[in-house]
């Protein structure tokens, strides 16, 4: 169960130096000829790797990813591009690829220019080690403050789907501090695999928040090398498209549970909006409540937290549709508000999950999403994240 789920993939995980003792280097590659499609964080200071990766993706198919830890190389400016088209270039000459077809993504301190000799070095390990065994150590090697490698694989009528992510901090839509490598030996033509990779992001990755911050280096990389040569029938692609969600639902949830100082995992869930997009802001705005995630690591079931977050969710430029005499809230599996009256109970709410579901009672608008409580080690993590 790993990146290397799927016929035809090759990984390696090494260390290179960036870090003191823990691998920081992991290379992917297919090995028959691959399609591909990645996407990336939208926030506007993207960093370097993630531009030369567009770059890349724009020209051809990409056939090998590289990730290195430890430094984001983001905020690096002009030479930050040099060190990811040179980590591509090195890497291409190693696996006999162009270097266009060599995706790069980086992971760490931001600010930081990537210690490039010991890359390149790096590299040549790497490539070596490389294995339809490695996925494990390829998952290790992109870790930053994750204290578990986050590995998940589904299989379909004679294919299969195999990932690895990495993340635990900076989590928020769009996408997040995260990184996620996708193989599959289902057969896609050029261009193709977005259609496939953006729903099941939207629905797994787009839908995860543990502390609202949207990252620099976010990227979810999908290739496809048809090594297994079924035929394809709009039931496979059904079925194929299935197994890519199930993929991206579980690397999501263990982000989400491996969450910085995470020792509650909440499902938030809102139906009966106006619309769509407007259950998705009031979920996504109950998740991202600083109020909501510290009654969850308080295991205190203020559910008037919920919907006073839920009052001022920002839609439109302004806020998304609420009756407070239609709601009904569900915490904890119990019924806390029907219709706008308080039902007096009070929810069991001390284990390590919890689901909040409220009932806008105005359309058929749905949403969920996961979260996390914020604790006081989320604090102390961040604190001395660099030292």
């Amino acid at each position: 169960m790993s990146v290397t789920a799927a016929k035809g993939f090759v990984a390696s995980g090494v260390h290179c130096g960036i870090r003191r003792e823990k691998p920081d280097l992991a290379v992917i590659r297919s090995l028959p000829r691959a399609t591909g499609t990645a996407m990336f964080t939208v926030n506007r200071m993207q960093a370097a790797p993630v531009k030369v990766s567009k770059e890349h993706l724009d020209v051809a198919e990409p056939q090998a990813v590289v990730v290195n830890s430890g430094i984001a190389n983001a905020a690096t400016g002009s030479r930050g591009e040099r060190d990811a088209r040179t980590t591509a270039c090195g890497a291409a000459g190693l696996l006999m690829l162009h270097p266009t077809e060599v995706l790069v993504l980086s992971t760490g301190v931001i600010g930081q220019p990537l210690p490039l000799d010991r890359v390149l070095t790096g590299l040549a390990s790497g490539v070596r080690a490389l294995s339809a065994e490695g996925g494990v150590d390829a998952a290790e090697a992109i870790l930053t403050t994750d204290t578990c490698t986050k590995l998940a694989a589904a299989n379909g009528p004679g294919f299969a789907v195999g990932g690895m992510a990495k993340g635990s901090g900076m989590i928020h839509p769009n996408l997040a501090t995260m990184l996620a490598v996708l193989t599959t030996d289902y057969p896609l033509a050029s261009g193709e695999a977005i259609e496939f990779l953006r729903p099941a992001v939207d629905a797994s990755f787009n839908s995860i928040s543990i502390d609202g911050e949207c990252s620099t280096n976010d990227a979810v990389v999908l290739l496809a090398n048809g090594a297994s040569n079924v035929e394809r029938t709009p039931a496979s692609d059904e079925a194929f498209a299935l197994a890519l969600r199930r993929v991206c639902a579980d690397l999501s949830e263990q982000i989400v549970a491996d969450g910085e100082g995470a020792t509650v995992m909440a499902e938030i869930v809102v139906q009966g909006a106006a619309t769509e997009p407007e259950a998705k802001a009031i979920a996504r705005r109950i998740a991202t409540s600083s109020l909501v995630k510290t009654a969850l690591f308080g295991h205190d079931a203020n559910w008037g937290r919920v919907l006073a977050a839920a009052g001022s969710a920002p839609f439109n430029g302004g806020y998304a549709q609420l009756d407070p005499a239609r709601l009904t809230l569900r915490y904890g599996g119990i019924t806390v508000l029907s219709g706008g009256e308080v039902i007096a109970v009070e929810p069991e709410v001390s284990g390590p999950s919890c689901t909040i579901e409220l009932d806008l009672g105005l359309g058929d608008g749905r949403a969920s999403y996961l979260t996390s409580d914020l604790s006081y080690d989320y604090v102390r993590i961040n604190a001395d994240y660099r030292t």
